[in-house]
């Protein structure tokens, strides 16, 4: 999976660092009983896919390649006999 550089990018970085904060307030919060910080953080690390998506739409995520598909060839022969 290294190979496709899967996940090696800015954006990519930055929505898993804003979830994880995110998840970690609202583990904090829970463990603290404040009912409105957990909210909160699950809020914020909803928030880190958008992130990572809107940065990925402004150019930060990983650049689209032009794979083309070799062209088929015809493997089936008609060996029909009279």
């Amino acid at each position: 999976m290294s190979a496709n550089a899967h996940g090696h990018t800015v954006a990519a970085w930055t929505g898993v660092t804003v979830s994880f904060v995110g998840f970690m307030l609202a583990a904090v919060a829970m463990v603290y009983s404040v009912p409105v910080l957990v909210i909160i953080g699950l809020v914020v690390a909803a928030a880190g896919a958008v992130v990572g998506k809107l940065m990925s739409a402004a150019g930060f995520g990983k650049k689209p390649t032009n794979h083309t598909l070799p062209a088929a060839k015809d493997t089936v022969s008609s060996s029909v006999s009279a």
